[in-house]
């Protein structure tokens, strides 16, 4: 990344493309379970994507809802 990048002047950590990457990706995912099983297709699967260039501490947040 060039550091003359104005994200990386401003901020200082040179991580703006992360910024827009993230942005085409969502921020949260609702899946149904039955009987203590997740309901994904057969070729689905959960994946978490961190984009940054360097190690941060991260927080999942995983909640569930009963009707």
């Amino acid at each position: 990344m060039n550091e003359n990048y104005e994200h990386c002047k401003k901020w200082g950590d040179c991580n703006g493309y992360a910024h827009i990457r993230a942005a085409l990706m969502k921020p949260c995912l609702t899946v149904p379970i039955e009987n203590e099983k997740l309901i994904l297709g057969q070729w689905q699967q959960i994946v978490l994507v961190d984009f940054d260039n360097r190690p941060r501490e991260r927080e999942i947040i995983v909640k569930v809802i009963k009707q």
